[in-house]
Order: C-alpha cells, then structure tokens, then sequence
C-alpha cells in the first residue's frame, strides 16, 4: 500500500463499497422478483428447499451480478463520484494541484480490480454453477431438454466423415449410422449400419456398438463386402459431440469452451457461434470495467445544478444501452454474417470513443 497514498485508498474504498453495496441492494431485489415468477413451479414439481437455496439462487446470484457488472460499476462511480464533486471535494483535489489523469489512477485501479473478478467468475467459477442452476431449472421450472439431434454430419478424423440420421441421448442410441473414408479425395471405404449405440460400461473411450452393418471396401475396380448383426468399434465422436443443448456455451470453463470450438470447427461443425460469442464476451465484458468508469468519472466530477440526479439518470441511461447493444450486436453475429469477436467488441470500441471525447471535454 505505500506505493497508494490516502487519497488513493479513500477513492478505492467509496468505489468498490458503493460498487458492492448497489450490487447487494439491487440482486435482493432481484431475488425476490425471481422468487415470486417461479414459485408456482417450485411447488408444482415439488422442489425441495434446499435445491431451491443452494442449487439454483446460490448459483443464480453470481451469474447474475456478473451478468449486469457493467451496469453496477457504472452506478458505483456515478453516485459516490456526484457525491464527491457535491461536497467540493474533487474541486479541494483540483485545488491542491491534482489532475483529472492523477485522480484516474484509483479509479483505473478499482476498475481492475472489478475487471479480474468478473473474468475469473465469468471463466472459472460461474460455469461450474451454471451447470447446477440450468439443470435445476430443467427440472423444476421449465422441462423442455433437447435429447434428440436430426441430420448430424461430421468430420470425426482427417478424410472420415460420419453421418447419424436421428440420435436419441437418452439411450445413447442413432439410427441410420452411416461412415465414409477417404483417400486422396476418393472413396475407399463405406460404412452403414441401422443403428450405433454409445458403450457406457465398456470402459473404453469413443467404444460404440453397431448393428446390423455393412462394410463396402473399394480396392481399384474391386469391391469386397463385409456385414454382420453386432460390431464393436471405436470411432472418435461421443454423445457430448452430437447434441448441442441450450445454454450449453454458459456451462464450459474458457478454456473448456477455446478446446470445444477449436474441436468441433475442424470437424467441419459450423453452428458454434454462440460458442464463440460466449468466450469472446468474457474477455470484453471485464474490460468495459475501465471504459465505463472513465466515462462515469468523467460525467459526474463537475459540480451541476442538475445534483446527483441528473448525473444518475444519464448514467443508467448509458449503461443500459450499453447492455442493449452488446445483446444486439451478438445478435447480428449469431444471425448474421459478422464475426463473433467483431460483433462482441463493436460495443467498447464505440463506448471508448465516447470516453474519450468526455475525458478531453472534462474539466482538468
């Protein structure tokens, strides 16, 4: 701390204690909302207490201040910061010969504090509880799991392409199995079969067990063939691989969600943006911490007739549009054209122009 002086640490403290007290304040209120829509479903599929407690609002209630921060952080900065410039105490600052750039300092160091937690709880933590609350949420308040896939195709090795007509997760079963390998653009082996069930009690990885199947090898002008009622082999596709559930993205680490999009790409898998939109958010999210506070410092530090009010009011104004368009821009890369990491950081780019033009405007 020697490297802070008192100022420093009086400005970090009012802006993470504002910062945590709003979210506080704000997530009770949130709670009792969420209680009150759901409670019908809670006692109509007989939720137990606990799971309600532990399982789905100790899980929601991170998700769902990580899932506003930039709305918080802008709250936080807005109101002690108003408070401040209220009370003379930014012009006491600007008296002794401190400037705007020297008053960001403990600012930028808030920020980043905030910046760190949320990407930590955004790609670590929060994954892991998403898990529990949306299979809760299945359970209890909406039963609609997906546990069927139609038409799946992909690329399960170099050159091997598998195709499954219908798959049913339930009992790890598709119909309609068909494999082809190639060798240098030709077909060398076809493979079909009625049905291709998942080992669960082999022990093996990737073990799946076909039925009534056939083998085409293809050597020059030859054919030779082969079929059978009951095959073992291994084939390098599994059950997560097949069905893409709702909200999947939510529930997958960072690095979880980089390996699982890099997968399925070279597998020729296509309908991974939400995948992609997903990681790229965390890491835009956390840094539109220091975009926000810059322009929330920079629109309450002056003393206004308008008081704390008006600073509030143009605050919340700007972070909801800000939340408003980070949903809109992700819509245009699902359903678009535009690429995730384009369609993520469209917002902070234009918001840190923004920032800009209020830190050159404010006074020095």
């Amino acid at each position: 701390m020697k490297y802070l002086s008192r100022i420093d640490r009086y400005i970090i403290g009012k802006f993470l204690g504002t910062y945590f007290f709003s979210i506080a304040l704000i997530l009770s209120i949130a709670v009792v909302f969420d209680l009150n829509e759901k409670i019908d479903n809670f006692v109509e599929h007989n939720a137990p207490v606990q799971a309600i407690i532990f399982d789905y609002y100790l899980n929601f209630i991170p998700y769902f201040a990580n899932l506003f921060s930039a709305l918080f952080v802008f709250i936080a900065v807005i109101f002690f910061t108003s408070k401040l410039a209220e009370n003379s105490e930014i012009i006491a600052m600007f008296s002794c010969g401190m400037s705007l750039k020297r008053l960001m300092r403990p600012y930028m160091i808030s920020a980043a504090v905030i910046a760190i937690m949320s990407y930590g709880l955004s790609s670590y933590i929060i994954p892991k509880g998403s898990l529990v609350r949306l299979d809760f949420h299945e359970q209890y308040v909406k039963k609609k799991k997906v546990d069927y896939a139609r038409n799946i195709q992909m690329a399960v090795e170099p050159d091997v392409i598998a195709y499954i007509e219908r798959y049913e997760d339930f009992n790890k079963t598709g119909y309609r199995f068909s494999l082809d390998k190639f060798k240098d653009k030709k077909l060398v082996s076809h493979l079909t079969a009625r049905s291709i069930t998942y080992d669960t009690l082999g022990g093996a990885q990737n073990k799946w067990k076909l039925k009534d199947y056939m083998i085409r090898n293809l050597e020059g002008q030859r054919e030779i063939i082969t079929s059978g009622k009951s095959m073992d082999t291994i084939i390098a596709m599994e059950p997560a691989d097949l069905i893409i559930v709702e909200n999947q993205q939510e529930t997958m680490t960072s690095p979880e969600l980089k390996a699982y999009i890099a997968k399925q790409k070279a597998r020729g898998i296509a309908n991974v943006k939400e995948f992609e939109i997903e990681y790229h958010k965390r890491i835009a999210m956390s840094f539109a911490a220091f975009i926000l506070t810059t322009i929330g410092l920079t629109l309450s530090c002056k003393k206004t007739k308008g008081g704390m009010g008006l600073n509030l009011g143009v605050g919340l104004g700007l972070s909801f549009s800000y939340i408003l368009f980070q949903t809109v821009s992700s819509t245009f890369a699902v359903n678009g054209n535009v690429p995730p990491i384009i369609a993520v950081w469209i917002p902070n780019i234009l918001y840190s122009i923004i920032a800009v033009f209020l830190y050159i405007k404010a006074p020095k």
